[in-house]
């Protein structure tokens, strides 16, 4: 039943305090609470009923609206028997969320509420009841371990005429029914998984239906069953590695019996995702114990013994000791401390997939850890196509996230960022040490930079201009000031076009010739600006110290 018909029944004495736009969600159930963290009592789908007895303070509201959000809860209805008038603070609470509030009159008996909404559900359940049974069981019986997620896409197919898909959240399509056609384009579903984590990020409660090219989407993300957002501490936690179920549908009007379908369906999905997971137990433990033995600094031989190990399950066949590249993200997000390196761990091995790659068995070459808040890949490379440069033929840190970028910036908007570092590739153990400090020290140049989502490789640790980032807000400003300043004080007063005269000194290496012609000036004339210059800040332009202090003020400036 739809929230809007309980509002519509006097009898329940239920009056509107906030969530009017979202009147049109549907009630499963019922449940009445007076606990702080009712959480492990609750499914998804249910009214909550509750008499405030949990509230001691404003400050209790918070963390309780959100545990019931978490756990897909439809609406809260507060008795006004015990405090009176419904808080604020709970009032803004859900509004904040987009919880739908009730507040119930203190002459209506919860118990009344209670039976209402049991005999509108079940009167409604029942017509239907047995066909999703058996829907229910026909996947079961041909689901994942019987063919992956293409096969309960195909009974969608079959059963309901519903054209589906599973995206990755990185917009990677991983599974399409057979009734769904060729696959979608790449950049609708980049921007379908876009819409999803925005969706997700902003409260808006699932399925979230979306208009592209004329044509409706609804999307149900596809919960980890391992980890869900019913076991982390925080919905970010997860929001960046669950999959997400597409259907060409509007299901704004769907039947209850076919919304309990499609949340069949992504259960049913999560459970291939978890087998795909557990198959990567193997690639992620040699990845850990290569890291813990590069970073307590053991013995070249040791690490060299444990990649011969490593290089057969990552690159089968391989007739010859591979090159290794190493790459490190981390997922920061602002004021909080969320637990990030499992997510960090997934999207990385998903970033690393070839973009035109579709299915989930992709990973037989990638080899993740965790350790952190940090994600560290061990990325072999065929010592054939690593001989002549390995930054040419391994990964690109300015190609890396070409394809992720937008739907990522989406899921981190606001408060989230998602920073990656690229080593150089390197041939023997003796050189993962160096190369895994490496990568780090470029994602710390990809951190400094601005936007969500960003990387750096190792290409570009070889300038001084990657220190500059680096140097502290106030420092920056003392030193530009010092040497500039009375440039700039000195150009506004007389005109004299002395930091010009500057810039384009350093950039032709000094030569009065070549700085006189660019500034269409006599040789002369230069002279004389460069020694006013020189005049004003007590710095010589033939010494080399003071051309590079002026060179960095400027690049600072």
């Amino acid at each position: 039943m739809r929230l809007r018909a309980l509002l519509d029944t006097d009898a329940l004495g239920l009056k509107l305090l906030g969530g009017e736009e979202e009147l049109d969600r549907t009630v499963r159930g019922v449940m009445t609470t007076d606990l702080r963290d009712p959480s492990r009592y609750l499914s998804g789908g249910e009214l909550v009923l509750t008499g405030l007895a949990w509230r001691h303070d404003a400050e209790d509201s918070e963390p309780f609206v959100r545990i019931l959000v978490q756990q897909g809860v439809t609406a809260l209805a507060a008795g006004e028997a015990e405090l009176g008038d419904v808080p604020g603070d709970l009032v803004t609470a859900c509004a904040r969320h987009r919880l739908p509030l009730f507040a119930v009159h203190e002459s209506v008996a919860f118990a009344t509420i209670t039976e209402h909404v049991v005999r509108q559900v079940s009167g409604e359940r029942a017509g239907d009841l047995a066909a999703v049974v058996d829907r229910h069981r026909r996947m079961m019986t041909s689901g994942p371990a019987g063919g992956g997620p293409d096969v309960v896409l195909d009974l969608l197919g079959s059963d309901l005429d519903l054209r589906a898909w599973v995206l990755a959240p990185t917009g990677r399509l991983i599974a399409g029914s057979k009734a769904a056609g060729p696959a979608l384009p790449a950049e609708t579903c980049g921007r379908l998984a876009a819409e999803h984590l925005t969706a997700t990020r902003t409260g808006r409660r699932a399925p979230h239906r979306v208009l592209l090219g004329g044509t409706t989407y609804s999307l149900f993300p596809i919960r980890s069953t391992g980890r869900s957002p019913q076991t982390a501490r925080d919905a970010r936690e997860t929001l960046l590695s669950d999959w997400l179920l597409a259907v060409e549908a509007d299901a704004g009007d769907w039947a209850e019996e076919r919304l309990d379908l499609l949340h069949g369906v992504t259960q049913l999905i999560a459970v291939e995702r978890d087998r795909r997971d557990a198959a990567r137990t193997v690639r992620r433990r040699l990845a850990q114990e290569v890291l813990e033995l590069v970073q307590t600094g053991a013995a070249p031989a040791e690490i060299a013994a444990r990649l011969r190990v490593a290089a057969p399950v990552l690159l089968p066949g391989l007739g010859a000791a591979p090159h290794w590249q190493v790459i490190v993200a981390r997922v920061d997000w602002d004021g909080d401390e969320i637990e990030s390196g499992p997510v960090a761990q997934a999207l990385l091995e998903e970033i690393l997939v070839d973009p035109l790659a579709a299915g989930p068995e992709h990973s037989d070459r990638i080899a993740v850890a965790h350790t952190g808040d940090e994600a560290i890949a061990l990325v072999p490379l065929p010592a054939v196509a690593a001989e002549h440069d390995g930054s040419e033929t391994g990964v690109l840190a300015d190609v890396l996230l070409e394809s992720v970028r937008d739907p990522l910036t989406a899921g981190l908007d606001g408060d989230g960022h998602l920073t990656l570092g690229v080593s150089a590739a390197v041939h023997s153990a003796e050189g993962l040490r160096g190369a895994l400090e490496e990568a780090r020290h470029a994602r710390r140049v990809a951190a400094a930079r601005p936007g969500r989502v960003c990387a750096a490789g190792h290409q570009e640790l070889a300038s001084h201009v990657l220190l500059l980032p680096f140097v502290p807000d106030d420092v920056r400003r003392a030193f530009t000031a010092r040497l500039l300043d009375p440039l700039r004080d000195y150009d506004r007063r007389h005109r004299a076009e002395l930091i010009p005269t500057l810039e384009a000194f350093l950039d032709c290496d000094g030569s009065w010739t070549r700085c006189a012609g660019r500034l269409h000036l006599h040789v002369n004339t230069l002279r004389y600006r460069v020694g006013r210059i020189e005049q004003l800040t007590g710095r010589d332009l033939s010494r080399l110290e003071d051309k590079l202090d002026f060179f960095l003020a400027l690049r600072m400036s």
